[in-house]
């Protein structure tokens, strides 16, 4: 099961705040792992 888009962006106010205990980041940075990932965009077809 992935991680959804609010945890995610949650996981990741945890990373960034230097007040967050060790513990809690290793838990931000397991969820971030699991969060789903956007597809790569592709560039769009040229048209003739």
């Amino acid at each position: 099961m992935s991680t959804g888009k609010k945890p995610a962006h949650d996981a990741s106010k945890l990373l960034s705040d230097k007040d967050t205990p060790k513990k809690v980041k290793e838990v931000a940075a397991s969820d971030l792992a699991q969060a789903k990932k956007k597809p790569p965009e592709t560039p769009e077809k040229k048209k003739k």
